[in-house]
């Protein structure tokens, strides 16, 4: 449910086939439920953010801040998932596992269960993938929590759990990102101008009539530059753009899905996108500048303030503004390279090595103790 945290389990397992000899699996709990419960779990969210968003938000917050509420939910949420999640059990007798690490609260709050009642000896991770902890990911029988920033850190605390438990790491993501790229090879490579602006937005999380008034704001606005949108699998925001063309100022690109994520936030100057906490990650560990729209209310706007607050981008309300405020900042080199460099004084691109190694260190003293 969300990419995300899929993407932060398969930069762990690549990490630890890295350092560690052995088998990694990545397994979705989802993938071992009745297709029903499937789809009502998976569809419930998705519905709740982009069909009422004032409705998740609340319950998201309310439920973060009021601790009636939020045991209220939560026994609501156990119920729901002890008659869907059976298969879990099935998976660990198979694979037998020395080490479990988790990036999202479903199979955290499942494990935790079964170590209370001694079902389960085996150490538990959690990787919180936003920049911030909802109550759901909290729990003082976690073995290591790995967060992103110190703000996270600290919540945790307050919540009961102890700081030695939690490390601040970073959020995993894939190992590319560590690796050095020259700006201009990069550019060559995926067919853009090396000289001149390039601006890339992901916009396929993003509502499509916003993505499509942002690049008439760039198409009708006096800034030259190469405007790159990537639509990822929704088709439909493809559609949307299909009858917009390049101007003599704006050179209009339009991808699907695609496989160089990297490359192309290499590649740009500014990126324009939601606030999900693997892509944030993905572009702080360039050092890019960021331009955040249409934050889901809760962990998004959470993630959205992280960026504001680290200096490494804006968050604007109003997609209208996009065009005028990255031509601004391009107009702005000093500006732009004070948020290049709090992106990368912010970044962690090894975050995926570093919590593999601190976990095989642990599994060590153990075997050893």
């Amino acid at each position: 449910m969300g990419t995300g945290h899929r993407r932060a389990a398969e930069a762990l397992a690549d990490a630890f086939q890295r350092r560690q000899p052995g088998e990694v699996r990545v397994e979705d709990v989802l993938d071992h439920t009745p297709r029903l419960f499937r789809l009502a779990y998976a569809r419930s969210y998705l519905e709740l953010t982009d069909h009422a968003p004032l409705v998740w938000g609340y319950f998201y917050n309310q439920s973060n801040a009021d601790p009636n509420l939020a045991e209220i939910t939560n026994n609501i949420r156990k119920v729901v998932e002890s008659i869907g999640t059976s298969g879990l059990k099935e998976v660990l007798r198979n694979f037998a596992p020395e080490v479990i690490i988790c990036t999202h609260f479903l199979p955290m709050e499942l494990l935790v269960r079964f170590k209370r009642s001694a079902m389960l000896t085996q150490p538990v991770y959690c990787v919180i993938t936003d920049y911030a902890a909802h109550t759901f990911w909290t729990y003082t029988e976690i073995d290591g929590y790995f967060v992103g920033d110190a703000q996270t850190r600290e919540q945790l605390i307050a919540r009961g759990v102890a700081a030695s438990q939690i490390s601040v790491s970073g959020i995993p993501i894939n190992l590319i990102a560590a690796e050095p790229k020259e700006h201009l090879v990069v550019r060559r490579q995926c067919d853009l101008p090396i000289e001149g602006h390039v601006i890339t937005v992901f916009g396929g999380g993003v509502d499509t009539d916003h993505i499509r008034m942002i690049v008439q704001g760039f198409l009708r606005g006096p800034l030259t530059a190469t405007l790159v949108v990537v639509a990822g699998r929704n088709s439909e925001l493809r559609e949307v753009l299909n009858d917009l063309q390049s101007t003599p100022r704006i050179n209009l690109k339009v991808y699907g899905y695609i496989d160089y994520v990297d490359d192309l936030i290499v590649a740009s100057d500014v990126v324009v996108t939601k606030a999900g906490g693997l892509i944030v990650s993905e572009v702080l560990a360039r050092g890019v500048p960021l331009v955040v729209i249409d934050p889901i209310l809760g962990h998004e706007e959470w993630n959205a303030d992280f960026v504001v607050s680290s200096g490494a981008g804006l968050q604007l309300r109003m997609c209208e503004s996009v065009p005028a405020t990255v031509a601004m900042l391009l107009s702005k080199p000093h500006l732009l390279a004070d948020m290049r460099s709090s992106a990368a004084a912010t970044a962690h691109p090894r975050a995926a090595l570093d919590i593999a190694e601190r976990v095989v260190a642990d599994l060590h003293n153990r075997r050893h103790a």
